[in-house]
């Protein structure tokens, strides 16, 4: 699941061009997008992930939701369920009805949620790629690439919308051939959470096993 949780986090706030220096219309919209979603206290996002390789024939489609506030989330997807309240991790697999915990450890993640309107601006290079419309939407495109050249992901491209700098979409580009595209169904900024939101409540899941992995 942690897999998924980076790729729905490196997704949002990775991409960029093979360029030599750092495109200044590129990172003012990406300046404007990073401040819409830090200046909100909390927000949820329904999105569909998109899966396809060409060379291997593959295209599979999984709806996800995710709710983020600060360095807390709670992400599901794919029968899956990860909850973080900054300190500790809780993996919960729908089909065993098992649930995994873990120590969390920012720097042991590859991308938490918490970072991924502010990643681009260390490690990344970006720049303008052009305009399109999705959904009857403006939106002005970015691409980034990380400067670390092992990474796997080596471009993401970002949909911007022209009018609220609200992301729309993303396609991030992996060195395997797999391409994830991510389309943003439903925004809702600053919806109702509390303690109870990114904490596992063993009292909710009936019969499920526990794994303490600390």
């Amino acid at each position: 699941m942690k897999k998924f949780v980076a790729l729905l986090a490196i997704a949002v706030s990775s991409v960029q061009l093979a360029v030599a220096q750092q495109d200044p219309k590129a990172a003012k919209i990406l300046d404007q997008m990073s401040a819409k979603y830090q200046a909100m206290k909390a927000f949820r996002a329904s999105f569909t992930q998109t899966l396809e390789n060409q060379s291997a024939k593959v295209k599979e489609n999984m709806n996800g939701d995710i709710i983020v506030s600060g360095p807390k989330f709670r992400l599901k997807l794919n029968g899956q369920e990860v909850i973080n309240n900054g300190q500790t991790m809780w993996t919960y697999m729908k089909a065993e009805n098992e649930v995994n915990i873990s120590d969390y450890d920012p720097e042991d993640q590859e991308i938490s949620p918490s970072q991924i309107y502010t990643l681009y601006k260390k490690g990344y290079k970006y720049a303008y790629a052009g305009e399109t419309v999705e959904g009857g939407v403006p939106c002005d495109v970015i691409e980034l690439s990380p400067e670390d050249h092992n990474n796997q992901v080596y471009k993401v491209r970002l949909n911007v919308s022209k009018k609220d700098k609200s992301v729309k979409s993303w396609k991030m580009f992996k060195k395997n051939g797999n391409r994830y595209t991510f389309a943003i169904k439903k925004f809702e900024p600053n919806p109702p959470v509390d303690a109870t939101t990114f904490n596992f409540d063993k009292a909710k899941y009936k019969g499920v096993k526990v794994v303490d992995l600390r």
